[in-house]
């Protein structure tokens, strides 16, 4: 996106500072707007004097009476998207603020143009002290309002905004026209998903600067509109909290459940949120940071019209591919058990990670197989599937010893969700790794690993986007579905044993099922697609049988199965 900024400066009665702000920003090369907030007869003549000194670069916008700063900013806003920009610098026109800082506000832009530049002021000792601790009681309630700590200081009038964004909450919501608006703005444009950077500026207070802050008016407006947020953010608690807990979409919209696969996407979600689950899990332990799921969950169902469709796919093939047993009917109740399953194994990967989940929580069904090959101090490849909680695993053997574990995992669904994980145990890096393909590097890669006696775990039951063509396909819950050749083709390069693996939760602990899939994987030149088909014919067998025992647990439906002849692949 190309970033096309201008300067919005609102101005009331400021006719001795005006001028001088604008010989600071004008360098800059950026077109300024000023909007007179209804000013006396001498600052008009000023400002009558400096359009015409700085035109073009100064465009000239006069509200016939005094509305606010709220008023003359929005008024700002709008002209400026009128005229074809895309993003707008705030800045006050009492010269306070440092005009120096103009290009880091436009290289933030340019480097998050969704987000919205604040600066977060950097005080000499001008400030009023009285002002200066007054601010903090807005900063904490900013913080409650938007259950984030993404905003440090609401109150400063440096600011740079997307303006499709700012002009769509001007228009949609009523927004206070004074000193208030600065607060409210920024708590809505949370509300509405929008990212914060922050900028250090240096802020000064000239000795008998005109300041409009009206002590008991003012404080009295923004006291009302934190009673507004808070019962806003109250009515939007479950779609913030989910937007902090639950995974998200990295794509502009922000209602998850409306657009996106949750079972596809169980690696991304809010850095801060996660932080805040890790947080949560120390302070107040498990079944606590239990209870916030339900409210988000129960938002995730009621809003995620696609969710359910796919939930409901899944459990109306897994009942037909089950005749004679008890399955769980499709519908309301199944997709809320569902994604309720998933974001509790989100939860368990922290804890584990953590040491909050021990080797007493977890139980072998048959340990015969694992014990066997942890004697030999052979390396093996370990093929799971988003069927319960791989991860939890992981954590447990770097926890205990017992075995080297390495996840290999896809580079586009790593990097968030396990940055908040790295901070929780100091070997997670380690025992992980990240690749794009299943090539014959990767391969060389592994290859080591293997012969050092680590077990490599990688999943069975994804097709990345690179991988697009190489699918195999075998029936699944009885139809057909695409599985990825690349575990096959990784194992066949390794030449060593290969083995499925699966973590169930069961009866509030964990139980781990790992057996034996092959010796070792050969993949003759001239017969390479039957054997693949009969590998990924065996794996679905196998994924198959877990998921009826454990159906709450999968979380990859979504359009796992092929479409038939003619039809576009869509989505994965």
């Amino acid at each position: 996106m190309t970033v096309r900024a201008a300067i919005v400066i609102p101005i009331y009665n400021h006719k001795d500072e005006i001028g001088a702000t604008l010989e600071r920003l004008m360098p800059h090369g950026l077109p300024v707007f000023v909007v007179d907030d209804g000013s006396n007869e001498a600052t008009q003549a000023v400002l009558a004097e400096l359009a015409g000194r700085w035109s073009p670069m100064m465009s000239l916008l006069r509200l016939d009476v005094n509305g606010g700063k709220g008023a003359a900013v929005m008024a700002g806003l709008k002209a400026a998207r009128d005229a074809g920009f895309t993003h707008a610098l705030q800045i006050d026109a009492d010269g306070q603020h440092d005009a120096a800082d103009v290009p880091r506000f436009l290289d933030a832009a340019r480097a998050a143009p969704d987000a919205v530049v604040l600066g977060r002021p950097v005080y000499d000792e001008s400030v009023p002290k009285a002002r200066l601790y007054g601010r903090y009681l807005t900063h904490v309630w900013v913080w409650i309002e938007t259950l984030s700590l993404a905003i440090p200081d609401s109150m400063c009038g440096f600011r740079l905004y997307p303006l499709d964004a700012a002009c769509a909450l001007i228009h949609s919501v009523a927004l206070p026209t004074r000193m208030d608006f600065d607060i409210e703005i920024l708590v809505r444009l949370s509300w509405r998903g929008l990212r914060f950077v922050t900028i250090p500026t240096r802020v000064t207070y000239a000795p008998g600067g005109l300041s409009h802050f009206d002590v008991v008016r003012d404080n009295l407006r923004i006291s009302k509109s934190h009673t507004r947020l808070v019962v806003g953010m109250l009515v939007r608690s479950p779609r913030l909290l989910a937007r902090k807990v639950l995974p998200r979409q990295t794509r502009p919209k922000t209602d998850l459940g409306n657009q996106g696969r949750w079972w596809d996407i169980a690696e991304r979600g809010s850095h801060t949120g996660m932080c805040l689950l890790t947080l949560s899990l120390r302070l107040f332990g498990m079944r606590a940071t239990q209870l916030w799921l339900h409210p988000i969950v129960a938002y995730f169902v009621l809003t995620g019209r696609t969710a359910r469709q796919e939930s409901h796919r899944y459990f109306s093939r897994l009942r037909e591919a089950s005749p004679g047993q008890t399955t769980p009917a499709p519908g309301w109740r199944s997709a809320y058990r569902q994604m309720l399953a998933f974001a509790e194994a989100g939860l368990d990967k922290f804890a584990a990670w953590t040491g909050r989940v021990t080797h007493t929580h977890v139980v072998f069904d048959d340990p015969s197989a694992f014990e066997a090959l942890a004697a030999s101090g052979k390396g093996a490849l370990v093929i799971g599937a988003h069927l319960g909680n791989l991860e939890m695993t992981r954590a447990l053997a770097v926890h205990g010893s017992r075995a080297k574990v390495t996840a290999i995992v896809y580079t586009e669904h790593a990097r968030r969700f396990n940055r908040v994980l790295a901070g929780a145990h100091r070997n997670f890096a380690s025992r992980m790794v990240e690749v794009a393909d299943f090539g014959p590097e990767t391969a060389v890669m592994m290859q080591q690993r293997i012969d050092d006696g680590e077990l490599l775990v990688i999943v069975g039951d994804r097709v990345p986007a690179h991988e697009a063509g190489r699918v195999v396909e075998a029936p699944f819950l009885g139809a057909t579905a695409r599985f990825a050749q690349g575990p096959y083709v990784l194992a066949h390069a390794l030449g060593c044993p290969v083995y499925l693996f699966f973590c169930l939760k069961e009866r509030g602990g964990h139980r781990l099922y790992f057996e034996p899939f092959a010796e070792r994987i050969a993949l003759p030149r001239r017969e390479r697609a039957a054997h693949l088909a009969a590998h990924a014919h065996r794996y679905a067998e196998r994924l198959e049988h877990y998921c009826r025992k454990a159906p709450f647990q999968w979380f990859k439906c979504g359009e796992f199965w092929a479409r038939p002849s003619g039809e576009g692949t869509g989505r994965r």
